[in-house]
């Protein structure tokens, strides 16, 4: 277990491959750990600095009381990646993570060479919809919303199988408050002005079943950016990393790859 200290933060992390090599940060969606990755960092090249961490209210970090915004998501992956002395790394977001790596690359360009904006987009939903899940939350717990969630985030076909439990699980057992922090983080965020003056490598990954981040809200994202590109993987939801890490893997590691970062 390994625990980076930002004093007034703790952010729980793992590294996997090279410690010397080229790095890869990686940032998990709203409701979910940093097990989010398990099928796909065993596939990609070992010969990279594989990290990946728990945003503050998820896993193992610590849970500040609510609201959060996401510039002080920002600042925690940007305090983060100066506490473990990483430079010129690809970014690879989902979800909420995703506008995490918008905003950090807005910000730290020394720190970020290259995106991947997975089942993302430069605004998620609406001020409402987020308020509405708040109070649901707020009213009934996680569990009150844990199935509609489960089926966004998977395909019918992965919703049938025993798996569905455990991410279900992670789901419900995230803090009530980091949750709920995190939902206020979106619900403020509107970054397309921004977004839209990048200019570095950038690949965009949507899923066809994808319920919360649809794939055309993805491309339009990806069309902020110039030169980026888009990949659609079909048969999967907003989760493609669980649901094909196969070919979620082979895509980021041909990106990796064309953009000199392996």
């Amino acid at each position: 277990m390994q625990i980076c200290d930002l004093d007034d933060l703790k952010i729980h992390y793992r590294e996997d491959g090279d410690p010397n090599g080229a790095p890869v940060v990686f940032a998990n969606s709203l409701g979910t750990d940093l097990r989010l990755w398990d099928k796909v960092i065993p596939l990609l090249p070992q010969s990279l600095r594989l990290i990946r961490y728990d945003k503050r209210g998820h896993g193992l970090s610590s849970c500040p009381p609510g609201p959060y915004s996401m510039g002080s998501l920002v600042r925690d992956a940007e305090r983060f990646m100066d506490a473990l002395d990483v430079r010129d790394a690809v970014f690879a977001g989902i979800s909420i993570g995703g506008l995490i790596a918008q905003g950090l690359a807005v910000k730290r360009l020394d720190q970020i060479r290259a995106l991947v904006l997975s089942n993302t987009a430069a605004k998620i939903g609406t001020t409402e919809m987020w308020n509405q899940r708040i109070a649901l939350i707020r009213a009934g717990g996680i569990e009150s919303i844990a199935d509609p969630t489960m089926e966004r985030w998977f395909s019918k076909s992965f919703r049938a199988t025993a798996e569905l439990h455990g991410w279900r699980a992670m789901l419900t057992r995230q803090p009530v408050e980091g949750y709920m922090g995190c939902c206020a983080a979106i619900a403020g965020t509107d970054l397309i002005t921004p977004t839209s003056g990048l200019a570095l490598p950038t690949l965009a990954i949507a899923g066809s079943e994808d319920g919360s981040t649809p794939p055309d809200l993805v491309r339009e994202t990806a069309e902020l950016i110039k030169g980026s590109r888009f990949h659609l993987i079909r048969g999967a939801g907003h989760l493609p990393c669980v649901e094909k890490p196969e070919e979620y893997a082979r895509v980021l590691g041909n990106f990796l790859k064309e953009t000199g970062h392996v």
